[in-house]
């Protein structure tokens, strides 16, 4: 049942920004989670629809669960490059370990659950998470206010171990406005915006290079058209990941303080943002109780500091004790041999469960 259903919502493909397929397969989840009893509230934004489902237990704080119904793939991935498999035991697709895998669990362990005894229950389910989730750092912040504990559904550590912190996550992109002219008849009345940004982009490096445990990725760049126009354009996406906040404050403060060596106009924007979510003793003491309850259910429960980002960033930052990596095993997130170890699927079902009847 596990496996048809992770097929079927690996087969309605979800990239970040398609408002339109990400509504709805919004509509498949807020239906689900109405049958299983919850009151579920849509939160619209431009670029795709959040979901909040509240679902009713006994007089004390709920439990957060945090999930994400985008991709990083583009429709079409799944008939082309990541075509569903399922084989040796092993399941294949774009989308199913990060985390349309997670998304099973967690409605899995919901129908479980149906009927017993258990705090409240809330799940937020982001449109934009891949991208850091812009549109969705306030309702996290908002409906997390008052929980005993978040936990979220992004994939484990290889050895099936929660995470128990992140490092911080920062988009920033790098504008440059040069001006245009003939690169052969007039070339010195023009500004390049192009070599204007690969210095910049230099910058960047000298900076992140004065500091420790900082990672830089220049994701994106583009500019200019044509080899016969001096560039009057140019931009780069910079991805930073820091292990704390003193050290992501210093470099963004660099960042943003860069100035021109040319005559051009640089603009630097953060786009997205997720302080870093450090160890502390609330989440140790969760990841004891979470441990007793995967004892319960026959499983050994680990946990350890992760590098990668998500929207646990943000409670965990909050200090509310908190864990992700609720997902199935398996590797492969944002690479075309992206899968899932199947029997994990119902192994966390049942860790989650214990997990929602124990805390």
């Amino acid at each position: 049942m596990m496996i048809e259903r992770l097929r079927e919502y690996v087969g309605a493909e979800t990239p970040t920004g398609d408002a339109a397929a990400l509504n709805a397969f919004a509509d498949r989840l807020a239906a689900r989670y109405t049958e299983l009893g919850a009151s579920v509230r849509r939160v619209p934004m431009p670029t795709g629809d959040h979901l909040v489902a509240d679902f009713p237990g006994r007089a004390e704080a709920p439990l957060l669960f945090l999930a994400h119904h985008d991709t990083v793939w583009p429709i079409g991935q799944l008939d082309g490059a990541m075509p569903w498999r399922a084989a040796d035991g092993i399941i294949h697709g774009p989308g199913v370990f990060d985390m349309k895998g997670g998304l099973v669990v967690l409605e899995t362990a919901l129908e479980q659950v149906a009927g017993r005894d258990h705090r409240p229950l809330r799940i937020i389910v982001v449109a934009d998470e891949e991208v850091g989730s812009p549109s969705a750092r306030d309702l996290v912040t908002a409906e997390a206010k008052g929980v005993y504990a978040a936990f979220g559904f992004e994939p484990p550590h290889p050895n099936g171990d929660l995470k128990t912190s992140r490092w911080g996550s920062t988009r920033v992109r790098v504008e440059v406005t040069g001006r245009e002219a003939h690169a052969a008849l007039d070339p010195d009345s023009g500004v390049s915006a192009i070599d204007e940004l690969v210095d910049q982009l230099i910058a960047v490096r000298k900076i992140v290079a004065e500091h420790d445990n900082v990672l830089c990725n220049v994701g994106t760049v583009t500019g200019g058209g044509r080899t016969n126009v001096v560039p009057g354009s140019a931009a780069a996406d910079i991805g930073f990941r820091f292990v704390d906040p003193a050290t992501e404050e210093s470099v963004l403060a660099a960042v943003k303080a860069l100035q021109p060596v040319r005559d051009a106009r640089l603009s630097v924007q953060v786009l997205s943002n997720r302080p870093a979510w450090q160890p502390s003793a609330a989440t140790e003491a969760l990841l004891a109780k979470v441990a007793a309850a995967g004892r319960s259910v026959g499983q050994q429960v680990g946990g350890a500091a992760a590098s990668g980002a998500a929207d646990t960033n943000l409670t965990g930052w909050l200090g509310i004790p908190t864990l992700d990596g609720l997902g199935p095993v398996g590797k492969g997130a944002h690479a075309v041999h992206e899968q899932v170890i199947a029997a994990t699927l119902t192994e966390r079902a049942d860790l989650v469960a214990a997990i929602i009847t124990s805390l």
